[in-house]
């Protein structure tokens, strides 16, 4: 009977989708060829023309991927000072990725999805999934880690989830936007292997399961072309070998040829008073590549008009998911439980870095002084960033945060140095006096039994923010020196990092303990007190490596010719070895390893097994454990398992994660976990072939809680 069901579904659905298909033929034959070029591009700054002729809709976009960005004027890059478009801010990406924990992507996309319906939004430009190559990009707090696994597994349910409300996710930046340093116009030459191994899974992924409806492509040149109109990346890759249905959107401005943009698969042209960034003129929409002249090489017959008639059949294939389908719900916007799926997130993704004795959690019910020290304790972190800032109904600061949680203590804040106010595209001095207020950090510091330094990055130009990457590997400010002088009066400290980056850390065996806290959105100070009181026990892992000294980095190893490049050329010259696989590989050491992540309690990995010893291709290879709590504190663990292989025909990194799952165990007991892995997914990308290649042989199953931290290796075969 649950077949038959299942079976008339499936037929139902293909006939719904027959039916879809027959619509869309029956408009485009009724379309003028002007109304199907103006459907191509856009006619304000976050929307596309619909043809009021015939009752179509416009198509309505906001940025994301972090919540619904506040309403933007028609024409300009000017707030429209509208008073109902305040929203949820959500945590950044990054702190999403270090959940590890895809049901709660899912929520995650279906709570940022329900407030983009709400503001009658069609397509929300997130997530994104580009891979951390290096930790000074400016943008890396919108993405998911530097692992293709990882972010390809939290990507689908994100998606899944946005599109559940009627409103398209827009997976962004296909690809190889690694930097923003020059990102519009750098050639990254990268070799296919490595592409296809680190830099495409995540879109990969987010199309083929988790059949996302738009995709936004990247600034950047590859191989010598345009990104967002690239006869490989889109036209083979994206529509041809991953059979992409939905519509390829340009990032603001990326577009830079009529025919390469219409040949080349590109389906909706956005930007920024410009065609592609050369012509400047209020109302230029018309101008654009797939405007005005991409109409007359349609008039006079040197484009076919076959091929415009395959960007409207998209762009309406995605009306009928979005705009036209009459039953999609109102959304909803502001309401409890999307702050609830905020602070779960937000907790679920602070890492405990080090506890040295024990220092957190702190005792919320003892009478002592506490001193907050550093800006980031009061800064509000959803605004700024660039495109992702936010327009937050509150935003509760870590200051704030720990004031209601530890009411028995007495607080004292200093705030150590001034950042400036944010800005895009440029740094604003501070206009209080740096020297007067690390005086008077330090004075504080002397008179607190435990100091909290809340420092790190912010979301000002040349910290995490687009359009731009950071300048130093250091903490700005002059945080070091100030945390080096409090450390003197007061060793009782305790790090609070808000960055959305590895930094570099040299006072870090002299604090006693270490939380990394990521951009947390609107209850971002709620969070922090969970983790800092006991009333959470930490349980997030990082999502990248944190490397001990810049050039410990792959991209920065190389030199500058691999990152930034010479302005003209870059060369990803580690290939593969991204991350983890470049320290494991290259037995670098890092300051902290990818999955790295403590807990208040103490977890123990037991009976650790795979099914069988020998696989054949097309068959799940099975790894189970027991996961045992021996501390006194309920508390959830991260089973993380590697894969590699023994003596393998080409270079390959010593291992590569395969699975993982987040178990929750309470205090003094045990749960046992089983994680499934297709042996097809240990191929490795042949170039020779132009596709994947399972080889035979020896394997080597690494199951541990971190990418350092392996409490068993077993060797299996594969024939």
């Amino acid at each position: 009977m649950v077949m038959l069901v299942l079976v008339t579904q499936i037929i139902s659905a293909q006939q719904s989708q027959q039916d879809v298909e027959k619509k869309i033929d029956d408009i485009i034959k009724q379309l003028t060829l002007k109304e199907k070029v103006d459907m191509c591009h856009a006619q304000s700054k976050f929307s596309s023309p619909g043809v009021p002729r015939l009752g179509i809709p416009e198509i309505w976009m906001s940025d994301g991927p972090h919540g619904v960005r506040g309403e933007i004027n028609w024409d300009n890059w000017g707030y429209a000072g509208w008073t109902n478009d305040s929203i949820t801010a959500f945590p950044a990406l990054t702190c999403l990725a270090s959940t590890f924990n895809p049901d709660l992507a899912h929520q995650y996309g279906v709570a940022v999805g329900e407030e983009a319906r709400y503001r009658r939004k069609d397509i929300l430009l997130g997530p994104g999934v580009n891979i951390y190559r290096t930790p000074l990009n400016g943008r890396n707090f919108e993405y998911m880690g530097e692992d293709p696994y990882l972010a390809s597994i939290m990507v689908v349910p994100y998606v899944q989830g946005v599109q559940e409300n009627g409103v398209a996710a827009c997976v962004k930046h296909y690809a190889l936007n690694n930097q923003e340093e020059w990102r519009g116009h750098i050639n990254v030459n990268v070799d296919d292997r490595t592409l296809h191994e680190i830099y495409l899974p995540a879109f990969k992924a987010a199309v083929t399961k988790g059949h996302v409806w738009s995709v936004m492509g990247a600034y950047n040149k590859y191989n010598g072309q345009h990104a967002s109109h690239h006869e490989i990346l889109v036209n083979k890759i994206l529509k041809g070998d991953w059979g992409f249905d939905g519509v390829l959107v340009t990032d603001w401005g990326s577009a830079h040829d009529t025919k390469e943009a219409a040949y080349n698969g590109l389906d909706i042209e956005m930007g920024t008073w410009t065609n592609g960034l050369t012509f400047s003129a209020n109302f230029a929409y018309d101008n654009y590549f797939l405007a005005n002249p991409f109409y007359e090489m349609l008039k006079s017959g040197e484009i076919e008009e076959s091929v415009v008639d395959d960007k409207v059949r998209r762009i309406l294939r995605l009306m009928f998911r979005t705009n036209m389908n009459m039953e999609r719900g109102l959304g909803r916007i502001n309401n409890k439980e999307h702050h609830e799926v905020a602070r779960k997130v937000a907790t679920e993704g602070i890492v405990l870095m080090k506890n040295e004795n024990n220092f957190f959690p702190i005792n919320p019910e003892k009478e002592m002084t506490i001193a907050v020290i550093g800006e980031n304790a009061t800064k509000m972190m959803t605004i700024g960033g660039g495109s992702s800032e936010l327009k937050a109904q509150y935003e509760i600061s870590p200051l704030e945060g720990i004031k209601l949680r530890f009411t028995k203590a007495t607080i004292l804040h200093s705030m150590g140095y001034s950042s400036g106010p944010s800005a895009y595209g440029r740094v604003i001095p501070p206009h209080i006096n740096q020297d007067s207020l690390y005086a008077a950090a330090i004075e504080t510091a002397k008179k607190a039994d435990i100091v909290l330094f809340v420092g790190g990055l912010n979301k000002n130009h040349h910290q995490d923010c687009e359009g731009g990457d950071r300048l130093t590997f250091e903490l700005p400010f002059n945080q070091n020196a100030l945390l080096k002088d409090i450390i003197a009066v007061n060793p009782n400290v305790g790090m609070v990092m808000v960055s959305g980056n590895a930094v570099a850390m040299p006072w870090l065996k002299d604090v006693k303990a270490m939380i990394q806290t990521w951009y947390l959105g609107s209850d971002a100070g709620y969070a922090i007190a969970d983790v800092l009181s006991g009333d959470v026990n930490p349980s997030g892992k990082l999502p990248f490596s944190f490397p001990a000294k810049l050039n410990d980095n792959p991209a920065h190893y190389y030199g500058e010719l691999s990152y930034p490049g010479d302005s003209i050329d870059q060369y990803y010259k580690e290939g593969i070895l991204v991350g983890y696989r470049w320290h494991d590989t290259k037995k670098i050491k890092p300051l902290f390893a990818f999955g790295h992540g403590l807990s208040y309690s103490n977890f123990e990995l037991n009976n650790i097994k795979t099914d069988k010893s020998t696989y054949s291709a097309g068959q799940t290879m099975k790894v189970s454990c027991d996961v045992a709590n021996v501390g006194s504190l309920d508390g959830a663990e991260v089973v993380q398992v590697y894969v590699g292989k023994v003596k393998s025909k080409v270079d390959r990194a010593i291992k590569e994660l395969k699975g993982f799952d987040k178990v929750q165990v309470v205090a003094n007991d045990k749960q046992t976990v089983n994680i499934s892995i297709d042996i097809d997914d240990l191929a490795y990308y042949c170039t020779e072939k132009g596709g994947w290649e399972l080889e035979k042989g020896q394997y080597i199953v690494y199951v541990g809680t971190a990418s350092d931290q392996i409490k068993k290796k077993i060797k299996i075969s594969v024939e």
